[in-house]
Formats: structure tokens, sequence, C-alpha cells
């Protein structure tokens, strides 16, 4: 009943853990126990990263800032620990990578494609990071484009390519619209919103230990929501949408704009493993509620 298809793989469901979430290669194994219909991998790196400074990750009454500092063994650890993951997971497993250079994405692509994942995204939208132009990779329409273009033509026609999209430009869909002529098949979107900050008054000094950090949680749905609107309407691609998904009314919602699958990510800090089968029994509620018998009749619909 909650069956949907993107890229041409079947999803048990549209619910995706996003990247970054889980921290641990082996905490990414509870995914298919848990009810998930898709997992993305930790952002791989070119060499390894300890991550910012403790503290990572705070609540705050809106939603969660998170400085990780995109924490992870390196490709050349990593393809290996996230192989046995692959071949161990029965869902679909998005491999992410990450980097501020265009070689470097090519580099991270080309062995993460030996490894066979479902598809590939590229996180070109990572908060706080900026590439050798001293600005976020991802943030422009020709930086968007040339890693994109890199990549496809480094990889087989058949490796399935997203491009993961930062809400903290003027036009996204502009961006998406670079992505996809270059060669992206899917678009992810969206990453932190940010990079925001909570001061501690009672020590006066900044909660994180990176001082500022992603933003993300319900407060920032309604931004999720416009962007993959506005995606949905500048390009032909499918599109995994997230930001502040918690409940199934949020998960229609954002197919509703435009999204075919759905990443729930900081709902997991907030409500625990739990919250993926809550959604899914409520999306059926929903369903029978208002005769839907394919989730797929709800993507895009609000533009009708």
């Amino acid at each position: 009943m909650l069956k949907v298809k993107f890229l041409g793989i079947e999803f048990e469901n549209p619910l995706v853990m996003p990247s970054g979430i889980l921290q641990e290669v082996a905490a990414h194994y509870l995914a298919e126990k848990n009810g998930l219909g898709g997992i993305t991998t930790k952002s791989m790196t070119m060499e390894p990263r300890e991550g910012n400074p403790l503290p990572r990750v705070i609540k705050y009454e809106s939603g969660i800032l998170n400085s990780v500092g995109l924490r992870n063994p390196g490709i050349a650890k990593g393809v290996g620990e996230w192989e046995k993951f692959i071949k161990a997971t029965r869902i679909p497993v998005l491999a992410s990578v990450f980097a501020v250079k265009v070689a470097d994405f090519v580099h991270l692509a080309t062995e993460v494609e030996k490894i066979h994942p479902a598809m590939i995204e590229l996180n070109l939208s990572c908060p706080n990071t900026v590439d050798e132009l001293g600005q976020p990779l991802g943030m422009g329409v020709e930086s968007t484009g040339a890693a994109v273009k890199a990549v496809r033509k480094a990889l087989k026609p058949e490796t399935k390519i997203l491009a993961k999209l930062s809400p903290n430009v003027g036009n996204i869909g502009e961006v998406a619209k670079a992505a996809e002529a270059a060669g992206a098949d899917a678009i992810s979107a969206i990453n932190t919103v940010g990079p925001g900050m909570v001061i501690d008054i009672k020590r006066k000094k900044p909660m994180l230990g990176n001082i500022v950090g992603g933003v993300s949680g319900p407060g920032i749905r309604p931004v999720a929501v416009r962007c993959v609107w506005d995606i949905y309407n500048s390009v032909k691609l499918p599109i995994l949408g997230m930001g502040g998904v918690e409940t199934a009314n949020d998960v229609v919602e954002m197919m509703l704009a435009g999204a075919t699958l759905v990443g729930v990510g900081s709902a997991w800090y907030r409500h625990g493993f739990g919250i993926y089968n809550q959604i899914k029994t409520d999306l059926e509620i929903y369903m029978k509620e208002n005769k839907i018998n394919n989730l797929q009749e709800l993507v895009g619909g609000a533009h009708e």
C-alpha cells in the first residue's frame, strides 16, 4: 500500500533516513528493522574527519542544531564498511559523498560506485564548509553544474546520481536546473538551514562546541516545502524531499509539494526509531480515509 518507485527502484514506503543523522555504520543496520523504506549513508570524505568539538548536536524548542562536522573514517576505510552494510540490508541504500573540490567529488563517487549502492547522493550543501573559491560549493548554479557534470562523466550511465541542494540560496529552482542540465537523475532537498546559533544564558556561551550549526526540525518545514515546490516547478527530475518532517501529515504535505521520497531525520533525535512505524500507520489511515490507492497519486498534487 505504501510502495513507491524512485528512479526505477521500488521502496517499500517513502520514508528515507537522511545522511548524517546516524553517526556510526553499526547504527544504520537498525533502519530496516525499524520500518524505513531506504537509508542514506553518512557522507564520506577524502580523508578521515574527527568532527567538530563537543557538543555537536543540541535541541531547542523548534528543532535541532547540529555541527557534527562530517565525522567519518574517510573513503579508504569507509567504503569497505559501507560495502558490508549494502550487502547486508534489503532496503535501498543511498551512498552520500562530500567534497569541496570537483576532482574530489569525482574520486569519491567512482570509489563508491564500486560497492553498488542504489544511488549516489552528492552532498553539495553542507553548511560551514567552503570550496576553493571560498563559498559553499552547492550554493551557486555554476559550481553545482560543474560538480554534477564531472561526476556524471566519470560514472557508468546506469549509476543514479542525486544532487543534494541547500535552501540557503536565492532561487533553488535555478540550482536544480543546473544539476538537471549537468546530468543529475534526481534532486535531494533540503539540507539544513542556517547556520544558526543558540546561546546558553546561564553560561553566557554558545551551546554548540563549534558555536554555529545547521538548523533542522519542525521549524524549518515551511522552508523545505517551499523549496520542494520550487524544484518541482523547475525540473522534471524526481525529488527526495526533507526538512522538519515528523508526522504522516508532514509526509503528505511534502509529497503534494512534489516529493516522491521523504526524508525523516531530526524526528529520530526527538522521538526515536518508533516514529517511522507511527508515520506509516497514520499514512495508511490517511489513504483509506481519502480513498487513495497509490501514494504516488499525491506527488505534485498541490500544483494542480
